[in-house]
């Protein structure tokens, strides 16, 4: 479950929209509106990747596939384990010498 976010989204998108419109320094933009500076550098830097100002970057779109995937290749990881783990037993089993009963 991902951390609470610290400051609300309309707060976000009205300093990302001041600094961007203005062109006044982040510094000043998160002192009148009580962010930490960097947070908001964080914000339009995210903002500018998303419009595709930036290449430095990834897009919130691919950052979301990137975590989608990892998530998915933990997942094949794991069922990969399993199945090695079935066929040696398998493996064995078959190996096993098989006795007559006696009667």
């Amino acid at each position: 479950m991902p951390a609470p976010r610290k400051y609300p989204d309309e707060l976000r998108e009205r300093a990302i929209r001041e600094v961007r419109t203005t062109g006044r320094p982040i510094a000043h933009v998160a002192k009148d509106l009580g962010i930490h500076k960097e947070a908001l550098r964080g914000w339009v830097r995210q903002t500018e990747a998303d419009h595709g100002e930036r290449d430095d970057r990834l897009t919130s779109a691919e950052r979301d596939e990137l975590k989608q995937l990892r998530k998915e290749n933990a997942e094949l990881k794991r069922a990969n384990e399993i199945l090695k783990a079935a066929s040696v037993f398998f493996a064995q089993e078959i190996d096993r010498p098989r006795t007559r009963p006696s009667r």
